[in-house]
């Protein structure tokens, strides 16, 4: 190992231009995948103020079908008190709206907001970071109290410099108090970005019993290897709701979810993908990793093409080693090794820039308090695509190679 590894660097120091347009062209490709991977990390993975979705499940969708009728909505918060908030075994659990686009009048302004309306248990599950104040408690909840948390970029649009809290604003022609201003949500975040949360006790229709609405749940287990249980004890609640109007529905379905399962479950939403909905995620995976595969595919075989002109290059070496019995396997061995050194000095380059590119979509607005990063799954992921890429790239032309007959790769020419 030690020796293919001197020679890989040797090699591709030898034809320095040949390297470098390589390089170029390896990084150029796996920084658009190491980016997408960021992205896709930020959203699925544990991130402030997300930072314990790694043992969340979600409740988002309520459907019930029959032989004529078929509907899917958001849970209404009544399904979410009756059959998700008391589910046994869990740390904590929360009911919280969907986004909705409010507009508030402040000196003749108007200032458009998005805003959710949640419980108190959505501040002790989601780990926002207060710069103003706190949260409004369980006590504030229960007694619809008009009170608000904002953002710091709300707070900048509606007062300007200065604290926001104790202070008051018209929403719907009723007075709310800001108690507390957090730092701006990324809008990647999936249950935790508004601009502005208030008590979901302040809803002015009827929306304590429900069954479907505009609401979601957020279900905090207290470790990963509860999810099994509580998702089979879901299912038998969701199989024993008695359905009110049966001429009409025969079926209700509901499932518990991780935020990736989640996405998975709408990409099948469709009725006539309804059959591969238990198998939702790994058709997920697979058409993610088919995307990478396809925008692999061309770079891969330019790089093909130019490995197997470096190696037509060295037939002579190859002639010598397989006339002393070099076998075969040691051959295509040393090759794909040399390519995967390559890939993994453009995956290294590829994450340099990644990080760059990343940053400026951070600082661009392109993305709403985008807070995109590098961190150690990211950087993983990069260096294992970079190894698939050096041997999808590596592999025919080593092969390819290996099977020159040692006469003619003495002479420099392949069978």
């Amino acid at each position: 190992m030690k020796s293919y590894l001197t020679l890989a660097l040797k090699v591709l120091k030898r034809r320095k231009f040949f390297t470098f347009i390589s390089l170029v062209g390896i990084s150029l490709t796996l920084v658009v995948l190491v980016v997408a991977t960021a992205m896709l990390d930020d959203v699925f993975g544990p991130h402030a103020p997300q930072s314990r979705f790694d043992r969340v499940l979600m409740v988002s969708r309520v459907s019930k079908s029959g032989p004529q009728v078929s509907t899917t909505m958001n849970p209404g918060y009544g399904f979410l008190h009756d059959y998700v908030l008391n589910l046994p075994g869990i740390e904590r659990a929360s009911a919280f709206t969907d986004l909705v686009t409010s507009a508030i009048y402040r000196d003749n302004d108007r200032v458009e907001t998005r805003s959710r309306r949640t419980d108190a248990d959505y501040w002790q599950i989601l780990d926002f970071r207060f710069v103003e104040g706190g949260p409004f408690s369980a006590a504030d909840v229960e007694r619809g109290a008009r009170l608000a948390v904002i953002t710091d970029e709300l707070r900048g649009r509606l007062f300007g410099p200065g604290n926001a809290a104790g202070r008051s604003f018209e929403l719907e022609g009723e007075r709310y108090q800001v108690v507390g201003v957090v730092e701006a949500v990324p809008v990647t975040r999936i249950a935790a970005y508004a601009q502005m949360w208030l008590p979901i006790t302040t809803l002015r229709t009827d929306w304590r019993r429900k069954f479907m609405g505009d609401a979601n749940a957020i279900v905090l287990a207290r470790s990963r290897a509860d999810f099994p249980a509580i998702k089979a004890e879901f299912g038998r609640r969701v199989a024993a709701i008695p359905i009110d109007d049966p001429k009409t529905f025969k079926e209700i379905r509901a499932s518990i979810d991780t935020p990736f399962e989640s996405f998975a479950n709408e990409l099948m939403n469709a009725r006539s993908m309804r059959k591969l909905a238990p198998h939702a995620t790994l058709i997920a995976e697979l058409i993610l990793a088919g995307i990478a595969l396809v925008y692999m595919g061309l770079p891969a075989l330019n790089l093909v093409t130019l490995n197997l002109s470096r190696m037509l290059e060295r037939a002579p070496e190859i002639g010598v080693r397989k006339a002393f019995g070099a076998p075969r396997s040691a051959l295509v061995w040393q090759f794909v090794l040399e390519n995967v050194v390559l890939t993994i000095i453009g995956g290294l380059c590829s994450v340099a820039l990644a990080s760059a590119a990343l940053m400026w979509i951070n600082h661009s607005g392109v993305i709403e308090s985008a807070q995109f990063a590098m961190n150690w799954r990211v950087f993983g992921w990069g260096l294992l695509i970079a190894m698939f890429f050096g041997v999808l790239s590596g592999l025919y032309p080593a092969w390819r190679m290996s099977r020159m007959h040692p006469v003619e790769a003495l002479r420099g020419g392949a069978q």
